[in-house]
C-alpha cells in the first residue's frame, strides 16, 4: 500500500503569540495530518480517475502516488483545506497526460524492426551472382551494356533509352535483345 508521508510526531507545546496563531489559521488546511486524512479517504477514487486516463494499474498507482508527493511538497501553497482534493485531482490528470505523452514519444522513437535478413550463405551466393553478372556485363559490346544498364538498372523505358543514347527505338530493342542473349550464355557457362 503506498505511503505518502510518515505520521507526524507529537510536538512539544509552544507558547503561542498573536503572530503564530495567524500562521496556524492560514496553514490549517495544508497540514500533513489533513493531507494524510485526504489520502486515506480519496486514494481509491483518485486511482479510479487515473485508471480512466491510463491503461495499466502500475502506471495508475505511480501517478496517484506522485500526485500525493507533489501536493505534499507544495502544501504550503494550498490555503483552503477544501481545495486539497481538487489540487490532487488536477495533479493526477496532469501526471496522466505526461505519462501518455512519454509513451507516445517512446513509441515514435522506437526503431523500426529490421526486415528479415538473408543468411550469410545467401549473401555469399548473391555476391557471387553479382560478381559473375558484372564480369559478364564487361564482356558485352559497349552499346549492349549501355542499353541494358539504362533499361534495367536505371529503370528507363525503351523510348527514354533511345533518347538518352541518341539512337532509334529499333536499335534499343535490338541491342537489348542481343545483350540479354549474350548475358544468358555467359552466366550459364561454367566458371
Amino acid at each position: 500500500m503506498p505511503v505518502i508521508a510518515p505520521m507526524p510526531a507529537a510536538r512539544p507545546a509552544r507558547i503561542s503569540n498573536q503572530r503564530d496563531g495567524a500562521e496556524e489559521e492560514a496553514a490549517e488546511g495544508t497540514s500533513v495530518d489533513h493531507l494524510t486524512e485526504t489520502y486515506r479517504a480519496h486514494y481509491r477514487s483518485l486511482l479510479g480517475l487515473a485508471a480512466l486516463l491510463l491503461d495499466d494499474t502500475a502506471s495508475c498507482e505511480d501517478v496517484v502516488q506522485e500526485a500525493f508527493i507533489r501536493v505534499h511538497s507544495a502544501r504550503k501553497r494550498v490555503r483552503d483545506p477544501e481545495k486539497t482534493l481538487a489540487y490532487l485531482r488536477q495533479t493526477v490528470v496532469n501526471l496522466s497526460r505526461s505519462a501518455l505523452r512519454r509513451r507516445i514519444l517512446g513509441l515514435k522513437l522506437l526503431s523500426k524492426p529490421m526486415p528479415d535478413m538473408a543468411s550469410a550463405e545467401e549473401g555469399a551466393y548473391d555476391q557471387l551472382e553479382r560478381d559473375s553478372l558484372i564480369t559478364a556485363m564487361k564482356g558485352l559490346q559497349r552499346r549492349q551494356r549501355e542499353v541494358l544498364v539504362l533499361r534495367y538498372f536505371a529503370d528507363m523505358t525503351e523510348a527514354q533509352v533511345a533518347e538518352t543514347l541518341g539512337i532509334s527505338l529499333g536499335s534499343v530493342k535490338a541491342y537489348g535483345s542481343r545483350g540479354i542473349a549474350a548475358l544468358r550464355v555467359a552466366m550459364e557457362a561454367p566458371a
